[in-house]
């Protein structure tokens, strides 16, 4: 369904490569589908394969093509994960966030100017929350996202829609960090937290051993609706 696109970078250092995925037909609007920390692997392409199947246009940029051009791997491979957490040390989010607003722009023109959208897992969590406060997306949506407690300052310019989901059991964000975070943002009308029992971090994931049905099937069905409310 989809196909390879590049992009121009805001800073006008070079130009990044995408995946699209197209609807049948005109789109509702557009959705963003921001990485992990495994690139834009087959998880994250079947994600914005399956907004295309609802009628959206989606796009994954490759949120790592300043140092890790192309980077695609398996988090259910030992030695891949392990390396990806060294790759991702190089990300600047300052950078990610740029790419994200380029990433909107060509969304916005492709689909007709509609509303776009911008959903993220882990990292694409945290850059979720930063697209919230930083730019114009219509809505937000992070899973699990790491690092949103030491932005918190940053939440007073949320002005769109924001929905963010945790993982209970979720080794990489314990609960008194979401306490933290929950204490700054519940107060906010623009934002909804949804918490999962049982689960651990990643739970959401297309397939693999990650994966947790029952959550990841509640989370998707919370975020398909927001999108429709917000997004159309």
């Amino acid at each position: 369904m989809g196909q390879m696109i590049e992009i121009d970078a805001l800073d006008a250092s070079g130009r990044f490569a995408a995946y699209l995925a197209e609807p049948e037909g005109a789109p509702r609007g557009a959705i963003i589908v921001h990485q992990e920390i495994f690139g834009v692997n087959p998880g994250i392409r079947a994600k914005c394969d399956y907004w295309a199947s609802l009628g959206y246009l989606s796009i994954a940029p490759d949120m790592f093509w300043r140092f890790a051009p192309g980077y695609d791997v398996d988090p259910d491979q030992p030695e891949q994960m392990a390396e990806a957490f060294e790759v991702r040390k190089k990300f600047n989010p300052n950078k990610g966030v740029e790419d994200l607003e380029a990433t909107i722009r060509v969304a916005r023109e492709k689909s007709g100017g509609g509303k776009v959208g911008v959903v993220g897992y882990c990292l694409g969590g945290r850059m979720a929350y930063l697209s919230a406060t930083r730019t114009d997306a219509a809505a937000c949506v992070g899973y699990y996202g790491a690092g949103i407690d030491g932005l918190l300052e940053e939440a007073h310019a949320i002005a769109n829609p924001l929905m963010l989901h945790f993982a209970e059991k979720d080794h990489f964000i314990p609960a008194e960090t979401v306490a933290k975070i929950r204490a700054v943002l519940d107060p906010n009308q623009h934002v909804t937290i949804h918490e999962y029992a049982g689960v651990d971090h990643g739970f959401a994931t297309t397939s693999g051993s990650r994966r947790d049905e029952t959550a990841a099937q509640a989370a998707d069905a919370r975020t398909e609706a927001f999108f429709a409310a917000h997004i159309g």
